[in-house]
This record gives structure tokens, C-alpha cells and sequence, in this order.
């Protein structure tokens, strides 16, 4: 054979191989490095009406990406494995992203930037340190609601795997601040001018303060990198050659549906993310950041959510129809929840809610493309969350009343429930398979928290073909993996689930791959 002939034919070979000998992978491949990245901007207005209009992005129903064999995201730029794959402690779980880096108290705070405009108004400060935060507050008709919901939240998407910035809450008193030189700030139509020590007054005007005159604040570190923008639930960035993976398609976006539903998130927009072009072991890569997670836990930052959060889109066609030809009289069951008088709780419950309805404020393209899979995903890190672990978290808030700490925390683990008793049905709720002593073993999520058959699993073995992916029939005792040369394949199901199956493939007692059916 031709020395090019050969060559294509090992390659197609290679190619056609459905595990290769470091399968599964656990960590992205190594960045491409890249020096630039163009900085952009998203306007609101556009996002928003793009998405409630015409849903941009591949809307199909595709098997997820950016995945390993396993059907785990990889370790990068996006997720990192954290609670349900190794267990932090409580005192990890408070502490979240942090990195002890609070603002000083050792000097003055320097207004270096403010928003007395918009929705939240706020400051960019630098502490005694140099080090620059963004300072956002409470509504004055919700005290504690925004900055509670942010600390609460915070640290349970860093639990969950993602990127988010190093926050804290933040008490400090007006003398505190002080102005710093030539700072600007933009008026209502938008124009700048000189700050003053006025505005600085006036920002404090429209916050809460204590009795003893202090100030309740998220203080947010600057997060390193240059940043560049936020991005998109659909697409990849142009400008960076890691990101080949559409949005849309991304298991840990799609699975973020149901993260944001447990913790109401239906601000989950563009907008509230962020990207940088981050520098570490010497490479240069865009790291994806989620943000501004104040408006979560009932609040919309600047005052409590609407009943309609989560029920329904800010606007839908066939939603339109239907209130016109009801005449809006059709009550949907989103209106019948009871909420909480409790200001610092916000519109936030778990009586009602239903985690397979529940929406975000515009169709989401990475939301609209999960699959059963996917949501498996996202529930069994939810389920891993012990009432212990979530009422520690929610005391990161250091709420002054403990009637707001008890009901955020009863609520959460309702919703929790709610989401694990959903999506444990779609598919056999079994997962972390390895073989033991000589025996394929696994997690029975659905015995360990009552959601799912109780044992009765079967499992049917194959020896499987890694180049043609042909499987055949072998004998085997149990769930004892057969010992045949190559790869094994082990088809599990359950009698109460006929349409649901778990394929597991090893090679040996190393697996190397699972894939599930529904």
C-alpha cells in the first residue's frame, strides 16, 4: 500500500474508534493559548427582544456536547467537578468562592465610579488595599433581600461547579467613603458629568440603614483578566478557538435550567455573564463567568420578584392568544402561590413550584434544547445538597430576623425534592459505576432518597467491538462483567421502566464509558 493510502487508513482507524485508552477524560484538553480576544457589548433591549421574538441558536434535540464518555462536562474554562463529585465540607460550602480578600476596614473606601441611575444604584470603590469592588445594595422596601439572595446563591453555583466572582457582605458607614479625584458619573439621559459629594449622598438616600447608621452592602472583588464581555446561550465566540462547542449544545448550559429553577433565577440572561481573557500556567484563555445573582431567591434587585417569575416568559405568542381569547380569566396555577410577608424574602416558594414548567424571563436557547439526560444531570448534583448543608449556606446571609433564614431553607429543600422526584423519573437513576471485588456497582440515587425503583435492576452483557461498535451477546453471572478480550458492554433495566436503560462499557474493571436511554 501507498505510504498516503496507509496513512488514511490508520487515521480512519483511529477515527472510528468509539474509546480511545485515556477515555474518560476528566479535564478539558489543554487550551490553545491566544493573546487577544475582542472586547463587546450586548444591549439589553436587543437581547431581550431577540429571544422573546424569535429564539435564536440550533434548537434541535442532539445528544449533548462538550462532554466525556461518561456524559460529564470536562473540567475548563466553564465547570469544574465540586460537591457532588467530592464532597465539601460545611465550612467549604460557606465559603464558597472566597478567597479572603473582604474590603479593608483599615482605611477609607474611594469612590472611584457610582450608578445613581437605573435599576441598582451603586459604587465602584477602591479599599485601603487598592483593591477594586463593586458595591451594590438593598431595595429600601426589602432590606437584606438582594445582598441575602446574593451570598445564597453565590455559593451554591460555586458548589455546582461554576465560575463565579468572590462577594461579600459588607456593613460600613457614610464617612467611609471618600470621593475620589475626577470621577464621573451620567446623568438620567445619560450625559456625564463630575460626581460630587452630593451624589454620593443621594446614592445612600435610596438604600437601607440601620439604627446605629450603617450600610448593608455586596461588595464585589474585581475578578481577574481582562474582561471582554459577556456571552451567549447560543454560538461560540469567533475569537477564541477553544470554544468549539455551540452554546446551545453545552450540557452544563443546558443543565443550568435547572439549577436557575431551584434557586428562581430567571434573570439568567446574557447580560448576567461574563467572560475574561484569564492568564494561568502561563496560557491565555476566555474563562465564562456567571454574575449579579441578586436577583434570585424571590428578589429582582431592585424590589421582589414578580408572582409571574418563573410561571411564564415576559412575553410569548401563544401566551398572548391565549389571554385574549380568555379574556385573561384563565387563572394559571403560578397565581395560586402564597408567598411569605417576610420583606427580605422577596416572592420566593416552594409549595407551587414545578420544576419541569418553570421558565426563565426569555426563551433560553441552551434551556429549550435539554433533554432528560441533561436534567439528570443538573438533579443529582441538586439532590446531593443535605437539608444540613443548605441551612449553613442560607446563614452565610446573616438575616436579623431567623424567620427569613428558616423559611428560605425550608423552601430550597422543597424545591430540591421537587426537582429530584421530576427528573429521576426520566431516566434509571443510577450513577458513579465502577467495578469492585470483580463486580460492576453503582449509586442508586432513587433508593438513596426515595425517588425511583428500589433494587430489581437487570443487566444483559455484550462483548463489544471498539472499532465497529458491534456488540454481541455473552454469558455472564450477575452483574459480573464477562471476561472477554477488549471492551464489555452491560445493558441495565428496570421492569417498571421498560423504555429506560443505562449502557455501561469497560475494558477490564476500568469503565469507559455510560450512555442512557429514555
Amino acid at each position: 500500500m501507498k505510504p498516503l493510502l496507509l496513512l488514511l487508513a490508520l487515521t480512519a482507524s483511529i477515527e472510528a474508534r468509539k474509546f480511545f485508552d485515556d477515555d474518560p477524560l476528566v479535564a478539558e484538553p489543554k487550551s490553545k493559548s491566544i493573546d487577544k480576544a475582542a472586547s463587546r457589548k450586548l444591549s439589553d433591549y436587543y437581547d431581550t427582544f431577540s429571544h422573546l421574538l424569535a429564539t435564536p441558536g440550533d434548537l434541535k434535540a442532539l445528544p449533548a456536547q462538550g462532554v466525556n464518555t461518561l456524559g460529564e462536562p470536562m473540567e475548563g474554562a466553564w465547570w469544574v467537578r465540586r460537591h457532588y463529585y467530592e464532597r465539601m465540607s460545611i465550612g467549604d460550602l460557606q465559603r464558597g468562592p472566597s478567597r479572603g480578600l473582604p474590603p479593608s476596614k483599615n482605611g477609607p473606601w474611594t469612590v472611584i465610579g457610582a450608578k445613581n441611575e437605573g435599576i441598582t444604584p451603586g459604587f465602584v470603590i477602591l479599599d485601603a488595599n487598592k483593591r477594586r469592588y463593586f458595591v451594590k445594595f438593598d431595595p429600601l422596601s426589602n432590606p437584606e433581600m438582594a445582598t441575602g439572595a446574593d451570598q445564597i446563591s453565590l455559593k451554591l453555583f460555586h458548589a455546582l461547579g461554576y465560575h463565579v466572582p468572590d462577594n461579600y457582605l459588607a456593613s460600613f458607614t457614610a464617612d467611609m467613603l471618600v470621593l475620589g479625584q475626577d470621577v464621573e458619573i451620567a446623568d438620567k439621559v445619560g450625559k456625564k458629568r463630575k460626581m460630587t459629594s452630593r451624589d454620593v449622598s443621594e446614592i445612600l438616600l435610596k438604600v437601607p440603614k440601620s439604627k446605629d447608621g450603617r450600610y448593608r452592602a455586596t461588595a464585589s472583588l474585581a475578578i481577574p483578566g481582562k474582561g471582554i464581555g459577556p456571552y451567549r446561550y447560543f454560538g461560540q465566540r469567533t475569537d477564541d478557538p477553544n470554544d468549539i462547542v455551540p452554546h446551545e449544545h453545552r450540557r452544563d448550559l443546558r443543565g443550568l435550567h435547572v439549577f436557575c429553577a431551584w434557586t428562581a433565577h430567571d434573570d439568567s440572561r446574557s447580560i448576567n455573564t461574563y467572560d475574561t481573557l484569564t492568564e494561568e500556567g502561563g496560557a491565555k484563555f476566555v474563562k465564562h463567568y456567571l454574575l449579579d445573582l441578586g436577583s434570585t431567591l424571590g428578589s429582582a434587585s431592585s424590589k421582589a420578584n414578580s408572582p409571574r417569575s418563573g410561571g411564564e416568559y415576559l412575553f410569548g405568542w401563544k401566551l398572548a392568544l391565549k389571554n385574549l381569547v380568555t379574556l385573561g380569566l384563565d387563572v394559571p396555577d403560578w397565581a395560586r402561590a402564597k408567598y411569605s410577608t417576610l420583606p427580605a424574602v422577596g416572592l420566593f416558594e416552594g409549595d407551587r413550584f414545578d420544576p419541569a414548567s418553570w421558565v426563565p424571563e426569555y426563551p433560553n436557547p441552551a434551556f429549550s434544547n435539554r433533554l432528560p439526560d441533561d436534567d439528570f444531570w443538573a438533579a443529582k448534583q441538586v439532590m446531593a445538597f443535605t437539608d444540613e448543608e443548605i441551612r449553613a449556606i442560607v446563614a452565610t446571609a446573616e438575616y436579623s430576623d431567623p424567620k427569613v433564614s428558616e423559611f428560605l431553607a425550608g423552601a430550597m429543600a422543597k424545591r430540591r425534592d421537587k426537582i429530584g422526584k421530576t427528573y429521576f423519573a426520566k431516566v434509571l437513576p443510577l450513577d458513579n459505576f465502577a467495578v469492585r471485588g470483580g463486580a460492576l456497582v453503582f449509586d442508586d440515587l432513587g433508593a438513596r432518597h426515595k425517588m425511583g425503583p428500589e433494587g430489581g435492576y437487570r443487566v444483559k452483557w455484550h462483548r463489544f467491538d471498539n472499532e465497529t461498535e458491534r456488540t454481541e451477546p455473552v454469558n455472564a453471572s450477575g452483574f459480573t462483567p464477562p471476561a472477554v478480550e477488549g471492551y464489555w458492554m452491560g445493558e441495565i433495566s428496570h421492569p417498571q421502566r421498560a423504555k429506560q436503560t443505562i449502557r455501561v462499557y469497560g475494558r477490564g474493571a476500568r469503565i469507559a464509558g455510560v450512555e442512557r436511554t429514555w
